[in-house]
């Protein structure tokens, strides 16, 4: 009999496993209060406030139609009346068609590609509208952000068993592909020159790497396309060589040589969902197994080096069941991010450098208390997803 990804991994560690239940049922508890009934939409995020006597609260601000169709491509694998709970009173799919209605209204790709995917998921019957705006938004010949062009070929992999995409998929494919520098195994900010500064155009961000080669996997798996699944097990293999030794997954890359650039910030998505969804969707497509490379990131959610007091307890948790999220990310709280520009500046001409003594003045110990829609759409998604299920 099949295994899904949360009985697996509670073969391999039964404590990951009650972390990992502990971290869904958080996404359930906390997705309701991120829901705008009157608006029909998901909060761009909820922010931590201090009140003049000192009462930490969370603050709604702004929204989302991104995060919104990221959540619902994760709900959708819980049961349906768990669905309701968190779409105000509507199922996965029937929040999908919301968002497919607003399609028309939609200008940025990634926002529609999103929508389509879901659509293509969730078995709207306008599926092909959804993708007429999305080849509309992709103009050809344009570069766009590598993980926008990512979404629009894992949109056009789900749709190709009901639509003819064959085209548009090729060309979204080969798109992803070409974006390469060289022989890199990573994949760089954008798709081709013109969207990213020159000067920074070799820095990419932990997101480029896992949004294609999740999107290459399932392309493999809906149809034999060796050449895809070679380039996404050649990125998640990186990656994974560079994972830090608290299972850190590190934030920007070069993406011409396949080194860090710099670590921080250290976002608990990459450590409960995003790397978990990329990586399992890679072996359940025929790819390697990183499967340890999982559960150490995983492991980081409870065990942070980098907020450990001298005794090596935490002094703040990352997850916060009394605010029904977790907090965004680690970071060194250094001004204007000094040392993600110095050090983006410098391996321009200077690949390997370090700017060690960066290190030592700019400890990472400071806490972004945030927490936005997609982080727990994204976890479902992780790990309630899968073939295997």
């Amino acid at each position: 009999m099949n295994t899904t990804r949360l009985e697996a991994l509670a073969h391999e560690d039964a404590s990951l496993h009650a972390l990992a239940e502990r971290l869904l049922a958080l996404a359930e508890a906390g997705l309701p209060a991120m829901y705008l009934p009157d608006a029909e939409n998901f909060v761009f995020t909820r922010a931590g406030v201090v009140s003049p006597d000192g009462t930490r609260s969370l603050e709604p601000r702004g929204t989302s139609t991104r995060y919104a169709a990221i959540t619902a491509l994760g709900a959708r694998f819980l049961p349906e009346d768990r669905q309701r709970a968190l779409f105000g009173g509507r199922s996965a799919a029937e929040f999908t068609g919301i968002l497919v209605e607003r399609l028309p209204g939609v200008v940025n790709l990634g926002d529609a590609a999103l929508i389509a995917w879901a659509a293509a998921e969730t078995g709207h019957p306008k599926l092909s509208d959804a993708l007429d705006r999305v080849a509309a938004l992709d103009v050809p010949g344009r570069p766009q952000y590598t993980v926008e062009a990512a979404w629009v070929l894992s949109a056009l992999t789900a749709a190709r068993a009901v639509q003819d995409v064959e085209d548009r998929l090729a060309v979204a494919r080969g798109r992803l592909l070409a974006a390469r520098v060289g022989d890199s195994p990573l994949f760089p900010h954008a798709t081709a020159a013109g969207l990213v500064p020159g000067y920074r155009s070799h820095v990419a961000c932990f997101a480029d790497q896992t949004y294609p080669l999740q999107a290459l996997a399932r392309l493999h798996a809906s149809g034999e396309d060796p050449e895809a699944l070679a380039a996404a097990d050649a990125c998640a293999a990186r990656i994974c060589e560079l994972q830090g030794d608290g299972g850190q997954w590190w934030w920007h890359y070069d993406a011409r040589e396949g080194g860090v650039v710099e670590g921080y910030p250290v976002y608990s998505v990459h450590q409960h969902a995003m790397a978990p969804t990329a990586l399992f969707d890679l072996a359940e497509a025929g790819g390697t197994d990183f499967g340890a490379a999982i559960r150490r990131g995983l492991r980081w959610m409870t065990d942070v080096p980098e907020l450990a007091d001298p005794t090596g307890n935490p002094r703040e948790p990352m997850i916060r069941e009394d605010f029904g999220v977790t907090w965004r990310k680690v970071y060194r709280g250094d001004p204007g991010k000094a040392v993600r520009a110095a050090r983006g500046l410098t391996t321009r001409v200077a690949p390997r450098a370090r700017l060690a003594p960066l290190d030592r003045i700019f400890r990472p110990g400071a806490v972004d208390r945030e927490c936005r829609p997609y982080e727990f759409g994204w976890m479902l998604f992780a790990w309630l997803g899968g073939p295997r299920r």
